[in-house]
């Protein structure tokens, strides 16, 4: 069977680009001074029994990040970044993330094996333990998941005159696993960055720094006099199974190979089943970049690693290749960071693979560039990742860089901790909600990411979820009829609840004609179907015909039709509801500012703005004020206009609606909150039928208690999108996290 020179024979259309990536990476947690946390694997991440994305590895202080398959480089840093984030935000105030592959100072004392309730699990650890020591257990890497797109490897596969698909492929993936084992020293060399240890870790100290001791043959490694011979699958797989069997190997899994099939769970099934990805373990956590990798190295070794499927593969040799392979890998390893390669490493035939592969797939600039850089890291060894580390080791140690990057990195992961890392696109709701779904350990997929629709599943059990909230758990019309403000009120009203009287209009003209009949009343108009609070006009005093005319025009740009209502007097609450039970009420304050005497109301608000809470595009929990026209019009009443200083202590409000889109102000009152209100709101969630919503509530006096016959207020409207996010990052109180708490509801079994 001949896997050479089939790249070569692909159209320059060929999805040559087309992969699944994963990555695996491991990192130690320590505390603010550098040394290793002996607090256990923290609580607040879920069950390690079943987690999908974050489990312990050799010890209680070791993390191991884990990425689904993805179909994009891209996607699987997003993700990484994302448990990331998780993580560094579940530990302990005063613990970091160690952002470098060598440990910091330790003892063997210091590292506590990994308590896992899997009894294998943990005898395996504690074997590990002694047979290779603890110490060499706290290295630290990355593993780069890889496998050929479906369509690419069926394309090579016609290529090849080949009948047996599967055959072929573990082939073509054996041959790929040959070649980076003869070119693994250019990796080492590009991406070696431990260039020593800590003093005290090794039993004799190096007297220089090196590329790698990792990758070296002072790092984790099996045993010298153990050999995985490459010559073929079954080759592979035999040695494997005999070591096992003579006991030199306690399991499989302690194989550790620079590369390693992957895709079953015995060995022996590759033969029948086939492979499905490869795994390379040979990359140290890069410390410049908060995930340890970057999308320009991920990139780069896709490339790399389709210029080895491009070079021709040798059969004949693997044997004599490898073993001075093996060597050169070692010696590059050990080198000088700043030292060149030794004659016998040749990078070119790669080099002129990958100028071949960019040239006949017609790769973009971004690709060429990513080839340049490896070109000049080659002429210059300050370009690779050990040269740039060089002048951050001071005495012999990293220890104090180490300290300084995870302290840089743990305060990015506070920056914004509303927000998820990587999904900053998506509404916040969403954000939150998916925080707390890595936390806990449920899978997900983002079905439409535009959409907000998550498909969320442990085990055999799956939920859908959009914006956060709405789940199956509620009736398809019921979100339906919560959008349509005449409906909502119409069945509140049948039910004996108390809502605004008024009208409603499809049409300017009969709209302008009802001016006669409230133009001595307090109005509010608004669009009919509408949220975030666009669109909405309130009038606390008579209105003038030019302005009730100018706010149903801004109501019409909403909607085609609009509503015109009874101002209600009193405070505007928002009442969270969940499963027939009051989780959170919010005060929300209308846009306002208030006055130094020396500052315009427009410098007032930039001031006021510039509040790290406030954002844009509900990315944020409290909106940026504007001034727009609705914010004029509010100024024009109370006699204002943005240029005016304002007084000392004077308070202006620039919007009539309290909508926190808007640029209003939340204030989490529910500990506050008279409970018969909160009682009467989830009362009339119910007769609407609704698992999850906000009802807006006008309560003019909430020391008095509530009932349905003697409400003291009035429900003005239920938000089937009621943006839990302003329940818990709120302008002042403590504020209530909601999406625990929907995801307790929807996954009981993980609060077992």
């Amino acid at each position: 069977m001949t896997t050479n020179q089939l790249l070569q024979k692909l159209a320059k259309t060929a999805p040559i680009l087309e992969a699944s990536f994963g990555l695996e990476r491991e990192g130690l947690r320590v505390k603010r001074d550098g040394q290793l946390t002996q607090s256990q694997h923290p609580r607040n991440l879920g069950s390690r029994n079943f987690h999908p994305y974050i489990q312990t590895d050799f010890s209680e202080q070791q993390l191991e990040f884990i990425t689904p398959a993805t179909t994009s480089s891209k996607e699987a840093l997003r993700i990484l970044g994302a448990i990331t984030d998780v993580s560094q935000r579940s530990l302990e105030p005063d613990e970091q993330i160690w952002p470098l592959s060598m440990p910091p100072k330790l003892e063997e004392k210091d590292i506590q094996i990994a308590q896992l309730d899997d009894e294998f699990e943990l005898n395996y650890r504690h074997y590990l333990a002694q047979k290779y020591g603890k110490k060499l257990q706290a290295i630290s890497g990355i593993h780069y998941n890889f496998g050929l797109g479906a369509d690419l490897l069926q394309q090579i596969f016609e290529q090849s005159q080949e009948t047996d698909f599967s055959q072929f492929k573990n082939q073509l993936y054996l041959k790929l696993a040959r070649n980076f084992l003869r070119y693994r020293w250019l990796f080492t060399y590009l991406y070696g960055a431990a260039p020593l240890a800590e003093a005290g870790f090794l039993t004799s100290d190096i007297s220089q720094p090196v590329r790698s001791f990792r990758n070296s043959q002072l790092g984790y490694v099996n045993e010298s006099d153990l050999h995985f011979p490459y010559t073929s699958l079954e080759a592979y797989i035999t040695s494997i199974e005999n070591y096992v069997q003579q006991e030199r190997l306690i399991a499989e899994k302690e194989c550790y190979a620079p590369v390693r099939f992957r895709g079953q769970k015995k060995n022996r099934d590759y033969l029948s089943q086939g492979v499905t990805y490869l795994e390379f373990r040979s990359f140290d956590l890069n410390p410049f970049e908060a995930l340890g990798i970057n999308q320009e190295t991920l990139d780069s070794v896709h490339l790399l690693l389709l210029a080895l499927l491009w070079l021709d593969d040798s059969e004949e040799t693997v044997t004599e290749d490898l073993t001075q392979a093996q060597q050169i890998n070692n010696q590059v390893a050990l080198s000088h960071p700043l030292s060149p390669l030794p004659e016998q490493a040749q990078a070119q035939p790669l080099i002129t693979a990958l100028d071949q592969l960019i040239q006949h797939f017609q790769l973009d600039s971004y690709y060429q560039d990513l080839v340049q850089q490896i070109k000049r890291a080659l002429q210059d060894p300050r370009e690779t990742l050990a040269g740039k580390l060089l002048p951050h080791i001071d005495n012999q140690s990293l220890q104090a860089f180490g300290q300084k990057q995870a302290q840089v990195y743990h305060d990015y992961a506070w920056q914004a901790p509303y927000a998820l890392k990587g999904y900053e696109g998506m509404e916040l709701s969403t954000q939150m909600l998916l925080f707390d779904v890595i936390q806990k350990g449920l899978s997900f997929e983002i079905l439409d990411e535009e959409d907000q629709f998550l498909k969320l599943w442990h085990k055999d059990h799956i939920e859908y979820v959009k914006n956060g909230n709405m789940t199956s758990k509620d009736d398809y019309v019921m979100p339906l009829a919560m959008a349509n403000k005449t409906v909502t009120k119409k069945i509140l009203a049948a039910a004996g609840f108390r809502v605004p009287q008024g009208a409603e209009f499809s049409q300017l003209g009969p709209a302008l004609a009802y001016f006669s009949r409230i133009k001595d009343q307090a109005i509010v108009v608004k669009p009919k179907s509408t949220n975030f609070g666009l669109g909405i006009s309130i009038f606390q005093e008579a209105a003038s015909y030019e302005a009730y005319q100018k706010a149903l025009e801004l109501a019409f740009s909403e909607d085609s039709s609009v509503l015109v209502e009874e101002f209600i007097p009193g405070t505007e609450y928002r009442f969270f509801i969940l499963d027939g039970k009051c989780e959170a009420v919010l005060l929300r304050l209308a846009a306002n500012v208030q006055g130094d005497g020396q500052k315009t109301i427009r410098e007032l608000v930039e001031q006021k703005n510039a509040n790290p809470l406030r954002g844009s595009d509900h990315r944020s929990p409290l909106e940026k004020i504007q001034l727009g026209p609705i914010e004029q019009l509010m100024l024009q009443q109370q006699g204002y206009q943005a240029e005016d200083v304002l007084e000392k202590g004077v308070t202006v409000y620039l919007r009539g609606n309290s909508n926190i889109s808007t640029g209003g102000d939340s204030v989490d009152v529910t500990e506050d909150m008279h409970p018969s209100y909160k009682e009467l709101a989830a009362q009339m969630a119910q007769a609407m039928k609704v698992w999850a919503c906000g009802v807006d509530l006008i309560i003019p006096d909430s020391s008095l208690a509530a009932s349905k016959e003697e409400p003291h207020s009035t429900c003005i409207e239920l938000n089937f999108n009621p943006s839990m996010y302003m329940h818990t990052y709120c302008a002042q109180g403590p504020g209530q996290a909601l999406t625990p708490k929907i995801l307790a509801k929807l996954f009981p079994e993980l609060e077992e």
